[in-house]
């Protein structure tokens, strides 16, 4: 009986390289046999350099589509298979990760040029408007302490913004009274007011 040489599997080498191979002439069922078996372990490595399952999965997809094109450039006895696969998903990645650092960077000079455009116009700044409703609360404050008319008269005189004739005719008060309570109110303001400053 003659010896029959054992049969031997193809290498894993030699049927990665026939996929290819395959591919560089347009057969797209051997680029799903490639992503089949390659697939896990590529996605492993996108993994290890982008660090977000959702962008490993965008560099894979980029990672084929690239084999897609370039499948027939492969030359064999420059790199194994799944170190060439390897090298095209590493750029893919390092790729992705520019784009987004790059994107990055665009949105922080945005951000940051509608900051400098907000903080020169005339819109008051959170400061200015934190220093007025501070300003509000103690003019409120220190209103209350005057009495009812001569509130009444304060008020009016300065935000209705009425003359001191005005504000004689509506209250029927004589003027030189209307005159009298403003001043010795707008004093007690003042001296109330510099107690919160």
């Amino acid at each position: 009986m003659p010896d029959n040489p054992p049969m031997t599997a193809p290498s894993p080498d030699a049927e990665l390289m026939a996929l290819i191979d395959r591919i560089g002439h347009r057969d797209e069922a051997a680029l799903r046999q490639l992503y089949d078996r390659t697939a896990p372990k590529l996605m492993g490595l996108a993994m290890r350099v982008v660090r977000q399952r959702e962008w490993a999965e965008d560099v894979l997809q980029e990672a084929f589509l690239t084999v897609w094109r370039v499948a027939g450039d492969y030359r064999a006895t420059l790199s194994p298979p799944l170190a060439w696969l390897g090298l095209i998903v590493r750029s893919r990645a390092l790729d992705l990760l520019r784009r987004r650092t790059a994107d990055r960077a665009q949105l922080t000079q945005e951000f940051d040029e509608l900051m400098a455009d907000t903080l020169e116009s005339d819109a008051p700044n959170p400061a200015d408007t934190a220093d007025a409703s501070e300003q509000a609360w103690a003019l409120h404050q220190c209103l209350s302490q005057l009495e009812g008319k001569q509130r009444e008269v304060v008020s009016l005189a300065y935000l209705r913004e009425m003359s001191h004739g005005e504000l004689a005719e509506q209250l029927k008060l004589p003027l030189g009274t209307v005159k009298t309570w403003i001043r010795r109110g707008l004093e007690k303001l003042r001296t109330c007011m510099g107690r919160f400053a």
